[in-house]
């Protein structure tokens, strides 16, 4: 079921219209053609889940090296961060909230409607009753955003998923968590 899901969340987009204006040259007509712009509701990948752990696993790791040294107080505040990740439920809300976040970030840095505005108009496109430049521009962030927001969503139940397993169940040695299920998913989609 969960691996059904990843694979319909992964390949899921939301097709934008696209019609290319007719041009007459020499006496022949072109364009006039329908075309979409598809835009995956997966938008980041697995990126941000990446992000997220990098972000959570590094202050403990800096301590952990500071505390070998013997510096004075590192080693309580190492203490103090061991508390934070034994405690599921905080630790799932953290993970899941920094992995929420990255998504709208990376989509934001990876995606620009201002650039696949003036490239539509350029080559003479432009999205039915979408007035081109500034309004295609903002009509496509629109779009993007409320992708944004399912798809984060999506990528923060896949990443805490195994962590909420492990409370559930009592097993804290799963075969496989959600970060490596997307990363196969993934690329077994790839080859396909």
């Amino acid at each position: 079921l969960v691996i059904y899901a990843v694979v319909v969340m992964t390949e899921a987009e939301r097709p934008v219209p696209i019609t290319y204006a007719k041009q007459s040259r020499g006496g022949k007509t072109y364009g006039g053609t329908q075309s979409y712009l598809p835009l995956r509701l997966n938008q980041a990948g697995v990126i941000p889940i990446i992000f997220a752990l990098s972000i959570l696993l590094f202050p403990q790791m800096v301590l952990n090296i500071l505390a070998s040294f013997h510096v004075g107080g590192v080693q309580e505040l190492s203490n103090a961060l061991l508390v934070f990740f034994n405690n599921q439920v905080l630790y799932a809300a953290a993970y899941f909230l920094l992995v929420f976040l990255f998504t709208f970030f990376y989509t934001a840095v990876t995606f620009d409607p201002e650039a696949i505005s003036k490239n539509l108009q350029r080559n003479g496109a432009f999205i039915p009753g979408i007035r081109p430049g500034g309004h295609t521009a903002e009509y496509l962030g629109n779009v993007i955003t409320r992708l944004t927001l399912i798809g984060a969503s999506f990528l923060g139940l896949v990443a805490v998923l195994p962590l909420g397993m492990q409370v559930a169940t009592g097993i804290t040695a799963l075969a496989i968590g959600g970060t490596a299920l997307l990363i196969v998913i993934n690329v077994v989609l790839d080859l396909i």
